[in-house]
């Protein structure tokens, strides 16, 4: 990867943040020069600015990588301030982006937008996935996705409408879960020490995706939730499985309990 970035300069906005570090080392082992905008403090290793409003922007990309609420009101000032190079975030979500990232568009700037599917702990990239939000300017979309090309992670190409409907799913749903999996073991009363040393196969896999969950920002967490305009739909979803679920036990409905299963097996496509 050494040496693609050829120096050019890019500008991490929110790059005190673990995903914002994570990208710039990346960057850097490419050859970028990178620096980080952040009110927080940084690392050593880049040049660092209190404020991105003091940069002259004259950077090749331009990436946002600050929580959801923020990277919203800072897209819509870069629109304002109409930099040269190319502009793209990170966010996990895009409803919340919508404006400022149309602003852009319509202010002429080379805009585009990403999602990595991964945490700022993933070393390899292989099997991982990144996708591309394309916003009507195709060259912006391939330099972004040109930052990858030297790595095996998976490009996936989405547009921005069905982005937040299928993170609904992927993150919302399943962040949910697991909160609420163990939200149950911790007001169980049970010791978790004496859990695992009785615990099954399923228990140990479950046990080990929550625990990750749970060390991961609790506040990014709650933006995923809360900020997503399908979340609603997919947690009132969820509550009406699970008191079908629980309804199914208590009243002895061992055909609807079946049936729950077996529907789930068919939609995975691997029927009993």
């Amino acid at each position: 990867m050494s040496g693609e970035g050829k120096g050019r300069k890019v500008l991490l906005i929110g790059g005190a943040g673990k995903m914002g570090g994570w990208l710039a080392r990346f960057l850097a082992s490419q050859g970028f020069s990178i620096e980080i905008a952040d009110p927080a403090a940084s690392s050593a290793d880049f040049p660092h600015l209190a404020d991105w409003r003091s940069s002259s922007l004259e950077h090749y990309i331009i990436i946002v990588a600050a929580p959801l609420r923020a990277s919203a009101l800072i897209l819509e000032e870069l629109a304002q301030r109409k930099p040269k190079g190319i502009v793209f975030d990170i966010g996990s979500l895009k409803t919340p982006l919508r404006i400022g990232l149309g602003a852009l568009r319509d202010a002429g700037v080379q805009v585009t937008s990403i999602h990595p599917m991964f945490g700022p702990d993933t070393e390899l990239l292989s099997g991982r996935h990144v996708i591309f939000i394309d916003l009507g300017q195709p060259e912006a979309t391939k330099t972004a996705r040109e930052l990858f090309a030297s790595t095996m992670v998976v490009q996936v190409e989405m547009d921005l409408d069905s982005h937040d409907r299928m993170i609904s799913y992927v993150l919302g749903l399943s962040h949910a879960l697991n909160i609420a999996f163990l939200a149950a073991l911790a007001g169980s009363g049970e010791d978790a020490e004496r859990l695992k040393n009785l615990s099954s196969t399923t228990f140990d896999a479950q046990l080990d995706v929550a625990r990750r969950v749970s060390r991961e920002n609790p506040h990014l967490y709650f933006e995923i939730q809360s900020l997503n305009e399908h979340g609603p739909s997919v947690l009132n979803n969820l509550i009406s499985v699970m008191q079908g679920l629980s309804a199914s036990v208590q009243s002895g409905d061992e055909a609807a309990f079946v049936a729950m299963m077996r529907e789930g097996s068919h939609y995975l496509g691997s029927p009993p």
